[in-house]
Order: structure tokens, then C-alpha cells, then sequence
């Protein structure tokens, strides 16, 4: 029982902690979705995926195990997306500027990182969480020196600052 319960800490708190090591780049960056979200996000995924593989009615059947487990993960990349679509703003009245899509991408990683935190497949949240890390914190040099290099300016990107002047048009 006691190796059970330590298990299940595992998963949870190793969820916990992979949502909030991704929130602190968010937070850093002053970002919609932080550590706390990114945590919860990522223990919630960790839950309903350890939830679905524990119930008892499945023990024993693939099939029912298999379909359970399936439809806790599509329900909880479905239901994130809410979420995600929550963190993308839109602006500009003929040029549109989008905005907030990375933090939902990133809302979007949390939840499948607790899917993998909660499944148990260690190898697999080490080497996303890596790779998480190195797109939010190289890439974007990348990004821009590239763009740079060939002469693009970083007007039309998802991360470009919103226009100057009066949000709302004079009466």
C-alpha cells in the first residue's frame, strides 16, 4: 500500500512540478498563464489520466482499459483547449494581431506532460520538458537573427508589439 501511495506522489507531484518549471518562463516573460496555471494544468491532466487507468471495472480488460484510458486523454486535450483559446488575444481593426498563442501552446504541453506524468513514462517527460525549454528559451534568438539575417522584420509575428495610438476609434 505504501509503495502505491508513493507512486501515485510520484506521478502527481513530478506533473506539479514539470507545469510549474514551464510557468516560471511564462512568468518571467509576464505572460497570461504562470506557474500556478501551468501546475495545475499539468497535476489535473496527471490525475484524470491516473484516474482512468485505475478504475476498477477495467482491471483485467483491455479493451475497457483502453477505451477508458482514450477517452480521458482526448477529453483532456479537448477541454484544455478552452483554456488555450482563453490565453489568445486579438487585436487591430484591419491588421490583425495575434497574441498569446506560445502561452497556449504552453498551457496545451502542461496538460500532455501530466498525461505522460500520470501514464508513468518517465523518459518521455524528461526528454519533452528538455525540449520545451529549449524552444521557450532558444528559439526565439533563433527566430529573430534568422529573420534578420534575410532581411525580415518582426512586424508580422504573433509576439509583435501592438500598434500606438487610440485603441478605440475618436466619436
Amino acid at each position: 500500500m505504501t509503495s502505491v501511495l508513493l507512486d501515485q506522489a510520484l506521478r502527481l507531484g513530478l506533473a506539479t512540478l514539470c507545469g510549474f518549471l514551464i510557468g516560471i518562463n511564462r512568468d518571467a516573460r509576464e505572460k497570461t498563464a504562470g506557474m500556478r496555471t501551468l501546475a495545475l494544468v499539468a497535476l489535473g491532466a496527471a490525475l484524470v489520466t491516473m484516474t482512468a487507468i485505475s478504475v476498477p471495472e477495467f482491471a483485467g480488460h483491455a479493451d475497457a482499459l483502453s477505451r477508458g484510458l482514450q477517452g480521458a486523454i482526448q477529453g483532456v486535450l479537448a477541454g484544455i483547449g478552452f483554456i488555450g483559446a482563453g490565453a489568445i488575444l486579438r487585436r487591430g481593426k484591419h491588421e490583425e494581431l495575434v497574441r498569446g498563442v506560445t502561452t497556449a501552446a504552453t498551457v496545451w504541453m502542461a496538460a500532455t506532460l501530466g498525461i505522460a506524468c500520470g501514464l508513468a513514462n518517465w523518459s518521455l517527460v524528461v526528454i519533452a520538458l528538455v525540449l520545451v525549454f529549449v524552444i521557450l528559451m532558444v528559439a526565439k534568438p533563433i527566430e529573430l537573427w534568422i529573420l534578420q539575417r534575410f532581411g525580415q522584420t518582426d512586424s508580422g509575428s504573433a509576439d509583435a508589439s501592438p500598434p500606438t495610438g487610440p485603441e478605440t476609434p475618436p466619436h
